[in-house]
């Protein structure tokens, strides 16, 4: 016999796991090995948690199947998600980009969403074993501090969350899990993260570490009107994090620098005024000179503005424009935010977040291959995901 038999059973006590708990009924136990809940919560937003963004829907969601997550972000939206922070008392505020961030700490979000799942259980520290199917559910055999503790259940749900910041716990079992039951998982790889150069390239950028520069940054079809900030491996800020998502190794990336100006016509209009000036003198005006600097010296500039013909300044206009670059890699799982692909969701309901190849196991979060922009995104899709599933596990053992 089990040691414990539950309704529902919940791998991970992050954003989608806590949410989901909230909704499946009393009957529920949620689990983690880590040593307390929602350490992603806790650390997002610089320990503010950006928990929403007020522009949250399908078209900022990257995934094999583009309209899956339409059904869970269309029945529970970023409004149902504020209501509820505000039943709570927690203030909040807007910023950049219709990013909402808490007034005070991220830990309000953990308590509130520990509240919200009361009475359901939470243990902690625990870690997964095998597994196994049965006739009425699954048979989970868990470690719990230490001790071997068999737990029986009618609905399992995977809230493990992706292989990002490994720091944090993250493993990517939930991966495997899903594979024991017959899913396809799409090739992951880190998401939402800063970009690396070959060593000449870093050696160039060391003196523009912390420079932060406002950019237009595309890479394909996609482009990001966000800062792009240089560090000592290479460049990082909310531009390059976006763009990471769309980036495949090998590609290059384009960085328009001072957007929204005409530099051709500007340049030109000062070369009237300004031409005793030395050309970089003027640059330094529209950019950090620390960059001005060093593209003075990659692109071999030099002379007064008054020096410039309208060809070159046309030529120097459209390379601050299209400035090109190809990283050489991402720093990797280490610090990036998100984990792109996972569990394909041609096997899941869009509607339930349940399994179609296994009744009764559910799939939400990071696990599954949606993975939103940088902004608050990605919590909207826990929140989203995990309430879908936990209503329909709320209305099946209801009905039963």
């Amino acid at each position: 016999m089990p040691d414990h038999v539950v309704e529902t059973l919940i791998l991970g006590a992050g954003a989608a796991g806590l949410m989901c708990a909230a909704h499946t009924g009393p009957d529920t136990l949620v689990i983690d090995h880590a040593k307390a809940p929602g350490e992603k919560i806790r650390i997002s937003g610089g320990g503010r948690c950006n928990f929403t963004n007020m522009f949250a829907g399908p078209e900022n969601f990257l995934s094999a199947n583009p309209h899956f997550a339409k059904s869970a972000l269309s029945r529970y939206t970023q409004w149902d998600f504020v209501d509820l922070v505000g039943k709570h008392g927690i203030a909040w505020h807007e910023k950049t980009l219709g990013q909402l961030f808490c007034d005070g700490s991220s830990k309000e979000i953990i308590g509130m969403l520990l509240a919200e799942m009361a009475p359901a259980e939470l243990w902690l520290r625990t870690e997964i074993g095998q597994i196994t199917q049965t006739d009425t559910g699954f048979q989970v055999q868990l470690t719990r501090e230490g001790r071997p503790v068999s737990v029986r259940t009618r609905n399992l749900v995977v809230a493990t969350g992706g292989k990002s910041i490994p720091k944090m716990g993250a493993t990517g079992i939930g991966y495997s899990i899903a594979t024991q039951f017959g899913h396809e998982v799409i090739e992951t790889r880190p998401g939402l993260v800063p970009f690396t150069f070959d060593e000449h390239q870093k050696a160039a950028f060391k003196s523009l570490a912390g420079t932060a520069v406002p950019t237009v940054t595309s890479c394909d079809v996609a482009s990001f009107e966000e800062a792009v900030l240089f560090t000592h491996r290479g460049l990082s800020g909310p531009a390059i994090l976006q763009i990471s998502s769309f980036w495949q190794e090998g590609k290059s990336i384009s960085i328009q620098l001072c957007p929204g100006q005409d530099l051709f016509e500007t340049l030109r209009s000062r070369r009237q005024t300004a031409g005793a000036k030395a050309l970089t003198t003027v640059l330094a005006d529209f950019l950090p000179r620390t960059l001005v600097l060093h593209l003075a010296k990659e692109w071999r500039l030099q002379g007064n503005l008054a020096d410039q013909s309208d060809k070159a300044l046309k030529a120097l206009a459209h390379n601050l424009e299209n400035w090109s670059l190809t990283p050489t890699s991402t720093e990797g799982y280490r610090t990036a935010e998100v984990t792109l692909g996972g569990v394909s969701t041609d096997q899941i309901s869009s509607k339930t977040m349940e399994s179609r190849l296994c009744p009764g196991l559910f799939l939400i979060g990071e696990v599954v291959d949606v993975t939103g922009w940088l902004g608050g995104y990605n919590f909207q899709w826990a929140w989203s995901s995990a309430v879908a599933a936990g209503r329909a596990i709320s209305t099946k053992t209801s009905g039963r």
